[in-house]
């Protein structure tokens, strides 16, 4: 299985929005969201079945069995993450400060600490004919990286029979991202012409360059500014970097994602664009033949 990574240095590029459209423009029989803090592909993938949900367990977490604590504060002097504080003569963890280092489960003389599997998001698992893998982690949890892999796995375990996935990355350079470029053909960037746009593409670039993982570069809206389009445009030459095309401004891209479908089914000039960044991208990893479908 070839896998086709879409990534945005920083939210608001409208990389979501080139993922749905490549979707449809490829009839794509297996896709993933590895957004998974905050995930909306889902919104506009078009899958009419009910998923098949499950726990996500992350890092343990520590609880405090009142019955047991004598309120000495040696957990709570320990702690750096100052995850325990001390109520009513007893200790007691917030679960959103603990990072399960277990510290606390050390330190504790009444033996009064214990660790548990935490349970940090829930997988879904779509089929109906098609395969969409996505994922939601809870408020307040690490992990996000790991979480990642487990969308990537379960995406390639459901079809593996399946020759493109089109997968739906994160924004930013962190460890999503990273967990998200490991094992792709290709990672198409979306960029926006703005100073913080090219900052941030220059950003994932370095990223997927030390990652070793082949990239490539659109400009969405790019006619808000096109001095800096053009910026971007001589950096992908000077820097040996595709560039897959342009992208307009067009008003219809938020109404039809409003409307809970892609921009692929809307005719319009971004959709026109759409399609030839499309082209190119199916080029570059070698799939032209799809392109023409």
């Amino acid at each position: 299985m070839k896998k086709l990574l879409i990534l945005s240095g920083k939210g608001g590029t409208g990389k979501t929005t080139v993922a749905a459209a490549f979707i449809d423009f490829l009839n794509a029989e297996a896709f993933a969201d590895c957004d998974v803090d905050a995930p909306n592909l889902h919104l506009v993938a078009g899958m009419h079945t009910q998923p098949e949900r499950w726990d996500y367990y992350g890092s343990q977490k520590a609880s405090i069995d009142p019955a047991k604590c004598i309120g000495c504060g040696v957990c709570l002097e320990k702690c750096r993450f100052d995850a325990i504080s001390l109520r009513g003569g007893v200790c007691e963890v917030n679960e959103y400060a603990c990072e399960g280092c277990g510290v606390c489960w050390y330190v504790c003389p009444q033996s009064a600490v214990t660790m548990n599997e935490d349970i940090a998001g829930e997988q879904m698992l779509y089929r109906d004919g098609r395969v969409f893998s996505t994922a939601k982690l809870k408020m307040g949890r690490g992990n996000s990286g790991k979480l990642v892999t487990e969308v990537k796995k379960a995406l390639y375990n459901a079809a593996p029979e399946k020759k493109l996935a089109i997968i739906d990355g994160s924004p930013g350079v962190g460890c999503p991202v990273i967990a998200s470029v490991s094992g792709v053909d290709l990672v198409l960037i979306v960029a926006d012409p703005s100073l913080s746009g090219i900052h941030d593409m220059e950003r994932i670039l370095k990223t997927t360059g030390i990652l070793r993982a082949k990239a490539a570069v659109c400009v969405n809206k790019y006619d808000t500014c096109t001095e800096n389009t053009e910026a971007i445009e001589e950096y992908c030459r000077e820097n040996n970097v595709p560039f897959a095309g342009r992208i307009p401004f067009d008003k219809q891209a938020s109404a039809a994602i409003n409307a809970g479908h892609s921009l692929a089914a809307v005719d319009c000039p971004a959709r026109d664009a759409l399609k030839n960044v499309f082209k190119d991208v199916m080029t570059l990893l070698g799939e032209s033949d799809r392109a023409e479908n």
